[in-house]
């Protein structure tokens, strides 16, 4: 069995993978036993109480998004432009992909739409995606910030809601 602290600090270890985020953090905390995942084998859940997982993960995701996209706005004033063409490239095109995911929602519904593609529990939806599409969009930092605050809140509550479901329902774990 894994320690309160060491069970905390990977959850927030887990919570800061790209593309994985809180929806894979919170059903490892919640679940106990061992389940088997594409690409990452087996994964020992840490059985802990859903409320203090959830705060957490969620807690964790925020503080990520604060982050990321605090480090985004340094990343392409320092390194995009003057020093490394290839980074340049690179960044472009993930912007591109980000924009075209998130525009329609941006453009109709403002930060809530954004919020709402943050909150959609699918890997590739969360705040890295999110953070970049607010940067290239323009968002403001307040705004991307109030954004992400909700939307890791609904995701964090809906992936919740499934792991609990799946354990009470389908008796797993």
């Amino acid at each position: 069995m894994v320690s309160l602290l060491a069970a905390t600090l990977l959850l927030v270890a887990l919570t800061f993978l790209p593309a994985l985020e809180l929806r894979f953090s919170i059903p490892v905390g919640i679940l106990a036993g061992k389940v088997t995942l594409p690409f990452f084998g087996t994964v020992s859940g840490f059985g802990l109480s859903w409320p203090y997982v959830f705060i957490v993960c969620v807690l964790a995701n925020i503080l990520l998004a604060a982050v990321f996209y605090w480090f985004l706005d340094v990343i392409v004033r320092r390194l995009l432009v003057p020093h490394w063409p290839w980074f340049a490239e690179v960044f472009t095109k993930r912007v591109a992909r980000a924009q075209r995911k998130i525009h329609a929602a941006v453009q109709r519904w403002g930060w809530f739409g954004l919020a709402l593609f943050i909150a959609i529990p699918f890997p590739g939806s969360g705040v890295y995606t999110g953070g970049i599409a607010a940067y290239a969009l323009g968002m403001d930092y307040r705004r991307f910030l109030a954004a992400s605050v909700l939307g890791c809140v609904i995701a964090g509550s809906l992936v919740t809601f499934f792991a609990l479901g799946v354990i009470n329902v389908f008796g797993f774990f």
